[in-house]
């Protein structure tokens, strides 16, 4: 169980902080069970409301400020994505997200990244559906990095880039 003013990761919410605790008091709804109040860091003022138990989505605690510089370090030698049907890249890109995994984040970036490097060598633009999923794999993964690191999440991308010193932009 998590605690009240822990950071963590809620599905593809991303990162959020546990607010509360707390029974709930609605008809309808056991008041023995117990739910978690999470408020997302990417969006102010939202609010969710999800079981304790039983929960259908991934929830898990954020990375320590080790397991972040290991992460980062790895990089390079995380795998891009390899889809061959573009009408599973979707589908692909969704189910990763899902997983709630930073590694899998990275290889929707890195292989986002290369996409875009070669449709724009061909004269094309991202797709829209790449332009989304690679916006939302950022946002959770600079989102989590962020708070081990203790710098905005703005300023994520700028210190992985200048850490692994590479030409990969992630």
């Amino acid at each position: 169980m998590f605690e009240k003013g822990e950071y963590i990761v809620y599905g593809m919410t991303g990162v959020c902080l546990v607010k509360d605790i707390t029974e709930m008091n609605m008809d309808g709804t056991s008041r023995d069970k117990l739910y978690y109040i999470l408020e997302p860091t990417a969006v102010r003022g939202n609010r969710i409301i999800t079981p304790v138990e039983g929960n259908k989505n991934v929830m898990r605690r954020i990375m320590t400020s080790k397991e972040a510089y290991e992460l980062i370090d790895e990089i390079k030698d995380i795998d891009q994505l390899w889809i061959t049907d573009d009408k599973q890249r979707e589908f692909i890109y969704k189910e990763a997200l899902k997983t709630c995994d930073c590694r899998e984040w990275v290889g929707i970036i890195k292989t986002l990244y290369m996409r875009k490097k070669d449709r724009l060598n061909r004269g094309k633009r991202l797709t829209e559906v790449d332009e989304r999923y690679m916006k939302k794999a950022k946002e959770n993964l600079y989102g989590e990095l962020s708070i081990p690191l203790g710098i905005p999440a703005a300023e994520v991308e700028e210190f992985i880039s200048a850490r692994i010193d590479s030409e990969i932009e992630v």
